[in-house]
């Protein structure tokens, strides 16, 4: 607490420092500094500015104030054309002395003006937000394209690919990749066209721009493409390094790790498509015997066809993880149902069964997998239903994270919980059985209930027979105890939140309902029907809502916090009617 307000004191002075310092430029200083002079200051205070998040502040009286010296009719109106755009802003042609600073200034300004929206509306929900994202992602293509020509303006470029990758990313967790995929095309071929951008001091950033290409094609349903772009992006990498070998100017481990990264990167894009066009493949011509995973365990690595081409294709059973991740990882598939069902063709589904046997097998030897790509694996299990890797893998999980002592992984461990709790509540009876792992990394088989007792000390709680309300009293006070005690920074995502609180929320809807149908004998009803329980978890969904400030995530929660008032004031009508017969 005293931290947080230190820092805040902090910023309360630098912004008074940097507030009196424009007020002195604008009115004392103006009429008497040269106007070069003037305007870099200008700039300059925007970008202390920027560095204190107050990006409202340097948009309007920094940025848009210089810009405005140059155009008479709205900022906006003049990004439309390139000519307009250029005879605008550089009348005596981008290489004039003041151009540098005029490309900051509109690369700036394009900042600010997504960080505005982020600050508003950080989900998109409204229509406008996501246009002005869009804008801001022309915008910063016209300036870049200006720009590009210029060697010595490499610096904007890199940036721009910078901002423009920024935006998309975020806009591809909300859907829409398919509105931002021309953007991270015109990055991707930004760095291929700036000469200096070209070399292998930037290799490793190309790398994950082409990977975000291929992710976006992906998420598109165009896997195709994405492999295509993949691979395209291996054939520049590999450009590269002949041209390397020739004339190395870094040390040759450095440049090896570099490549070998970026290579990675196209290889693990290629794998999420190719693990399953293979299949699909090789089963037209003939049916190779179904994955069972009992049969597995006793079997030497690779077990599996997907195995052997994990083997094939990646050296280490780090990378080999990440590829696997990659392979079972969907932009449309959600923790918890509804999401797209796993395709009827039982190649594909024996694939993901394969993906997932070979994950725990590589979790299981703790070969240097890490710890987010753990919870990560975790979390698919969870989505993809596959009970039986997912509590053998929270078992291995959950032993790590209880040995550390960052917040980051006290957050990762309250979400596991909680998605623990989850499962027998959104998915009762589909876990008939486990998968068990020995001291010596070894998988061997077991069953629900002669599982290991770490894993039953993790599902205790949900196996209690004849009580529907348990697990769910169970899911709220563990949920409520998080918000309510846990610091800030360990607190579930509010992915997970929604999640946790829709989950209750349609199991109790029913319940509730009735008890605000009963009007003024909501009293009597409840203590009729013994519905007390149901109360105080709506009283905890409400909670929960206000407290991890998701209210604006889901048009559902305005109906949670309608009901609880409405059986609030039926409460209130009850009391009373019952003083008027007393």
């Amino acid at each position: 607490m005293h931290k947080s307000r230190f820092c805040n004191a902090v910023k309360i002075e630098q912004l008074e420092s940097v507030a009196n310092t424009l007020f002195n430029i604008w009115i004392k200083y103006k009429p008497r500094l040269p106007e070069w002079y003037y305007n870099e200051r200008l700039v300059k205070v925007g970008d202390t500015l920027v560095q204190i998040k107050e990006y409202k502040l340097a948009l309007l009286q920094c940025y848009e104030r210089y810009l405005q010296q140059f155009v008479s009719v709205n900022l906006d109106d003049v990004m439309g054309d390139v000519q307009r755009f250029k005879s605008a802003f550089f009348p005596n042609g981008v290489r004039d002395k003041n151009a540098t600073l005029m490309f900051h200034a509109l690369q700036a300004r394009n900042v600010c003006i997504y960080q505005m929206v982020c600050s508003r509306d950080r989900n998109l929900q409204n229509q406008e937000s996501l246009q002005t994202c869009l804008n801001v992602l022309t915008s910063l293509r016209l300036t870049m394209q200006v720009a590009l020509p210029q060697e010595n303006l490499c610096w904007l470029i890199y940036n721009g690919t910078i901002h423009i990758y920024t935006i998309c990313r975020h806009l591809m967790v909300m859907g829409q990749s398919a509105k931002v995929l021309e953007y991270l095309l015109w990055a991707s071929i930004c760095m291929e066209s700036s000469i200096p951008l070209l070399s292998v001091h930037y290799l490793t950033w190309r790398a994950t721009l082409y990977a975000a290409v291929s992710q976006c094609y992906f998420d598109c349903q165009a896997g195709i493409h994405g492999e295509i772009f993949a691979r395209r992006g291996l054939i520049k990498i590999d450009e590269l390094k002949q041209l390397e070998d020739i004339s190395s100017s870094l040390e040759h481990t450095e440049t090896e790790k570099i490549f070998r990264e970026a290579t990675l990167k196209m290889s693990v894009m290629i794998f999420k498509r190719a693990v399953y066009a293979s299949r699909r493949k090789s089963n037209s011509l003939r049916r190779e015997s179904k994955f069972n995973p009992r049969k597995a365990v006793n079997l030497s690595w690779p077990r599996t066809p997907t195995e052997r081409l994990l083997v094939a294709m990646f050296d280490g059973a780090a990378a080999q993880f990440l590829a696997i991740l990659e392979a079972l990882s969907d932009r449309s598939r959600n923790l918890l149902p509804p999401h797209p069902p796993v395709p009827d063709e039982m190649q594909i589904r024996d694939v993901i069964a394969e993906l997932f046997s070979a994950g725990l097998e590589i979790l299981s030897g703790e070969k240097g997998v890490s710890g987010d790509a753990a919870v990560k694996f975790v979390k698919l299990a969870f989505s993809y239903e596959e009970w039986n890797v997912f509590y053998a893998a929270l078992e291995f999980v959950d032993n790590f994270l209880q040995a550390q002592d960052d917040p980051t992984w006290k957050k990762a461990e309250i979400e596991l919980k909680l998605l623990a709790l989850m499962q027998p509540i959104v998915f009762p009876g589909n876990f008939e059985h486990i998968f068990s792992i020995s001291d010596d990394g070894n998988s061997r088989e077991g069953s629900t209930q002669q599982g290991s007792e770490k894993t039953q000390t993790i599902r205790k709680e949900s196996l209690k027979p004849g009580d529907p309300f348990h697990d769910l009293m169970i899911l709220a006070t563990t949920v409520f105890s998080y918000i309510s005690t846990s610091e800030q920074n360990v607190h579930p995502d509010k992915e997970i939140l929604v999640d946790v609180v829709m989950c209750l929320w349609q199991k109790c809807k029913t319940e509730l309902e009735q008890i605000q149908m009963s009007g003024s004998h909501c009293l009597e009803y409840i203590h009729k029907h013994q519905a007390y329980q149901w109360v105080h978890i709506l009283w905890i969904m409400n909670e929960v809502i206000g407290k991890s400030n998701i209210a604006d995530t889901n048009v559902m929660f305005a109906e949670i916090t309608l009901c609880i008032a409405a059986i609030l004031e039926n409460v209130a009508d009850s009391t009373s009617e019952s003083k008027e017969k007393e």
